[in-house]
């Protein structure tokens, strides 16, 4: 589709994100408290040391298996040179120019732009202790890095014309030597080829490659090559997108998947005089759009599965825009006041500065609009991927069906989340801080990747524990769904996502009586010598016979079980402590017979 919207283009222009900081009359017209902020956040910074990296912080990953200890490093670079250039930008006194090129110089002397964990030529093979300069790697955060520099040098242009001329020649040269020229000879995995899978990879990738390219005079021939091979790219996205819009990547990755796809959109209609526009118009597009408000649970929660946290961040200026382009007036609503109530609204930690710029130049839209006071919130069948959502005014019910193939897969099928008044009643736990495990053969011993972990049963034969597996063949089968007015059901056959002949089946219908409870019954036929079920919950569950008080939520009442017992399960990693503020707790049931039914209020 994006390809041939392209053969009807005109020769591309360079693209104009926002005026350049020359333009006094546009920034010097943003509001008085907005300015305020951003020179604040620039002050911040001057009087902070750009972090030192060395090799060893690199090679750090390799060693150990860290990634956090390199990328805080470099990520507070970008972080700290955005909020110094949207200081500049503001302000125009010179105050934070040193620090700026200061910035741009560190950032243009580093070696390589990959991440550690990155740093490969070939999907899923051992990364190299260090960067080879003479064959640069696109990855996430090097083309990310081209932005950044690309978006200081736009916005700065005559200003740091004024120091010296080498400079722009300088981000120029980098970006021709690290992105430009192996973007048009090299294959990286992510720009697709129509037969391995890509992911929010390639959309995040060419938004910042489009980005870098197009705020700056290439020739015309270069310009052309990458937009070729940049819509091929968004094509290959696109086309393994359900019609649905769901993204099997979760909420979180939304942002990087679901919102580089609207930026690249974006991008393209800057330089071709909007021949892209009609994307927006397309069914496909505008479901991607608006999967974001789908998932959403209440406040700070979304529905997650794989990878994906419950707390995956505020709503920006790209929701809001999204939903403008696709005349999506609830997805405006929930992003301006999600804005409103976020606790970092001008993206402070973020190290896209095209981002910023977005925000900046919405922030009074978005600060203004007026959002209707009951959000748009569907039942929905995401059948693409398999995910079941179901509500009432008090009671939500998601639940995960398809199979262990999705990106950032966790080995889920079948599994549910449930919450009461907006609040995680049994929940999904995420993933851990990412390290070298974490995209490694060894991924699924990691604890809360593991059906074990989740609201699924595990089988035992003796001592041996027979849990889910991870590929495309671990599925649910026999699905049946059915959304209404009074009542939402889905019915699936999980044995299939289990590595044994002797789990003959096990049907699993969940079920949502609107204004009454929620229903999980499960049917096991097998010859397996017991069957334990594990429940995950956030408050505390106190086991009272049969019935499972859960905090001062609700309650679960289980029908059909022999023993049950609970567990704690500490919540040390910084990453999970984002979402979860205190342990976890794990019930075990095991099944008394062949069924069990717990009833949820």
């Amino acid at each position: 589709m994006i390809s041939e919207f392209l053969s009807n283009a005109p020769k591309p222009s360079l693209f104009t994100p926002c005026p350049p900081a020359s333009d006094r009359s546009v920034w010097e017209a943003l509001d008085t408290d907005l300015q305020h902020r951003l020179i604040l956040y620039g002050e911040e910074c001057l009087s902070m040391e750009y972090p030192l990296i060395l090799a060893t912080d690199y090679m750090d990953f390799t060693r150990t298996g860290n990634r956090n200890r390199f990328e805080t490093k470099m990520f507070q670079r970008r972080t700290m040179l955005n909020q110094m250039v949207l200081a500049e930008c503001v302000e125009h006194k010179g105050r934070f120019m040193d620090g700026i090129i200061n910035g741009i110089y560190l950032i243009c002397e580093e070696h390589g732009w990959q991440l550690p964990a990155h740093n490969s030529y070939i999907r899923d093979t051992p990364q190299l202790i260090l960067p080879d300069v003479t064959r640069p790697v696109i990855d996430l955060f090097s083309a990310e890095t081209a932005s950044v520099l690309a978006m200081a040098e736009y916005l700065l242009r005559q200003e740091l014309a004024e120091v010296s001329p080498a400079l722009s020649v300088m981000v120029n040269h980098a970006l021709e030597e690290r992105i430009f020229k192996p973007y048009l000879k090299e294959y990286f995995w992510w720009m697709g080829d129509g037969k391995s899978h890509v992911n929010n990879w390639t959309v995040w990738c060419t938004q910042n490659v489009l980005l870098s390219a197009f705020t700056r005079p290439l020739s015309q021939t270069v310009q052309e090559e990458i937009l070729q091979k940049a819509c091929k790219s968004i094509d290959y996205f696109l086309e393994e997108y359900g019609e649905d819009g769901c993204c099997d990547e979760g909420a979180q990755y939304y942002r990087h998947a679901g919102l580089c796809l609207f930026n690249c959109l974006e991008i393209l209609n800057g330089i071709t005089s909007d021949t892209f526009l009609p994307a927006f118009e397309t069914e496909k597009i505008k479901n991607i759009a608006s999967y974001i408000l789908t998932v959403h649970v209440d406040d700070i929660y979304y529905v997650n599965f794989a990878d994906c946290s419950p707390v995956a961040g505020r709503c920006n200026a790209r929701e809001f825009l999204f939903g403008k382009r696709t005349g999506n007036i609830s997805l405006m609503e929930f992003a301006a006041s999600d804005y409103l109530n976020s606790e970092d609204p001008l993206l402070r930690s973020e190290h896209n500065l095209f981002y910023r710029i977005q925000t900046v130049f919405h922030h009074g839209e978005m600060t203004t609009y007026e959002p209707h006071p009951e959000l748009d919130h569907k039942d929905f069948w995401y059948e693409s991927v398999g995910i079941f959502l179901a509500r009432d005014k008090h009671l939500f019910l998601a639940v995960k069906s398809g199979n262990n193939d999705d990106s950032h897969n966790h080995n889920d099928t079948g599994s549910f989340t449930i919450y009461k008044d907006g609040n995680p009643l049994f929940i999904d736990i995420g993933v851990e801080t990412y390290t070298k495990k974490t995209f490694s053969p060894d991924r699924y011993e990691i604890w809360t990747m593991q059906s074990r972990y989740h609201n699924l049963p595990t089988f035992y034969v003796g001592d041996k524990e027979i849990i889910q597996e991870a590929g495309v063949e671990y599925q649910a089968e026999n699905v049946s769904v059915s959304l209404g007015d009074e009542l939402c059901t889905i019915s699936q056959d999980i044995a299939k996502a289990y590595p044994d002949s002797r789990i003959h089946s096990y049907v699993r219908t969940a079920q949502l009586k609107k204004g009454q409870n929620i229903t999980i019954e499960d049917h096991y036929e097998g010859s397996v010598d017991s069957v334990v079920l594990s429940l995950i919950f956030y408050e505390e569950p106190v086991i009272k016979g049969h019935v499972i008080q859960i905090g001062n939520l609700g309650t679960c009442v289980v029908e059909g079980a022999g023993e049950m017992r609970k567990e704690i399960l500490p919540i040390t990693d910084e990453r999970l402590k984002t979402a979860w503020k205190h342990d976890l707790y794990r019930v075990l049931i095991t099944l008394e017979g062949k069924d069990l039914k717990l009833t949820i209020q």
